[in-house]
């Protein structure tokens, strides 16, 4: 009997070993992770949002995310009925869905991103040679937006650029692809950009000012034929060696790449001497998406986690540990040129594919 209830009385233990398990791991999932945040997100923040770190993370602070991705110029037509957040890629987009949404007060900026152009070395020696561009380092220089606007209001081609001949692969009329303008935050901060340069350095502010800068911006976009509607596939048709030789896109798609172990031979930064930044821009619509925006913002983990995806945290240039080979750490030399107002950004989009 002493046997069979010593038997009896361990498995008792062992059941409440087991038990204690469980509810000590129920007690820590109810720590965690509580709060569920629904949000629509630019698909160039898909990684940083899925990395495991970034969930663990977000976890330990209380909270699952759950992001579903669009273009940051497609959000304005979405019903956000249900979700706790929107973050466009740029702060116009993030205004409109403010003020459709009622949504009062400062916007958080968590992090930002300059546009930058990648180029195959070929293309940028050649522009190099012929007064178009500067570089610094192998893989890293400056694009001189004027000298090419110049190029591209006069259909300039690679022929026409000395040692552009020896390079097979450089051919035709010379332009810097991008995405689609009327969807794609890049595509649209493209036209900002080289809108601002036609215009005197000046923004385009009116419908003088759209009348005056249309004729380019319809000769950026037509030569390009069909427009993807994502950053990111834009960036790997290139990284793979499809496409043009000169590909508009964000910087943090670039230092992603790099921190993730991969030095492409082939590939060249060239910043433009004049820029816009595209602004990583937080529309909380409920509490717990204000709460988010505000971890996002401040918590330092999650900001080490945005540079390692190649995002600058706001606030702290030397957070952004970057590949100087390709990359600067200190934007010194680039002009960022605003932004137009949404409504504007639209007719410019409109125009130029039109």
């Amino acid at each position: 009997m002493r046997r069979i209830a010593g038997i009896v009385l361990a498995v008792l233990l062992m059941g409440g070993v087991v038990a204690a398990v469980f509810a000590g791991r129920e007690t820590d999932d109810k720590g965690t992770a509580t709060k569920t945040v629904r949000m629509v997100i630019g698909s160039e923040k898909a990684e940083y949002f899925s990395d495991p770190a970034v969930v663990k993370a977000l976890a330990a602070k209380g909270f699952t995310v759950k992001a579903e991705t669009s273009g940051s110029w497609a959000m304005e037509g979405l019903d956000l009925k249900g979700y706790d957040l929107a973050f466009p890629s740029s702060q116009a987009p993030a205004v409109e869905l403010a003020s459709r949404y009622k949504v009062h007060g400062t916007l958080p900026r968590p992090f930002y991103s300059p546009l930058v152009v990648v180029a195959h070395r070929s293309a940028a020696q050649v522009l190099a040679a012929n007064g178009l561009a500067t570089l610094d380092t192998e893989h890293r220089g400056v694009l001189k937006m004027t000298a090419y606007v110049d190029a591209a209001e006069h259909d300039r081609t690679w022929q026409q650029l000395k040692g552009a001949g020896k390079y097979g692969e450089l051919g035709g009329t010379l332009f810097i692809s991008s995405t689609d303008p009327e969807s794609s935050n890049s595509g649209a901060l493209y036209l900002a950009a080289a809108s601002y340069v036609a215009n005197g350095g000046k923004v385009v502010a009116d419908k003088a000012e759209l009348d005056r800068t249309e004729p380019l911006l319809k000769k950026l976009v037509s030569v390009q034929g069909a427009q993807q509607s994502s950053s990111d596939a834009v960036f790997r048709d290139f990284v793979s060696g499809a496409g043009n030789p000169l590909v508009w896109v964000y910087e943090s798609q670039v230092a992603s790449l790099l921190t993730g172990g991969q030095k492409p031979d082939d590939l060249v930064v060239l910043y433009p001497d004049t820029t816009v930044n595209s602004d990583h821009t937080v529309v909380p619509l409920t509490e717990n998406g204000k709460a988010l925006a505000e971890l996002l913002s401040t918590d330092p983990q999650l900001r080490r986690l945005a540079v390692r995806h190649g995002f600058r945290p706001q606030g702290a240039a030397s957070e952004f540990a970057s590949d100087t080979t390709y990359l600067k750490q200190e934007l010194t030399g680039v002009r960022q040129a605003p932004v137009p107002t949404s409504a504007v950004l639209h007719e410019m989009a409109r125009r130029a594919r039109g």
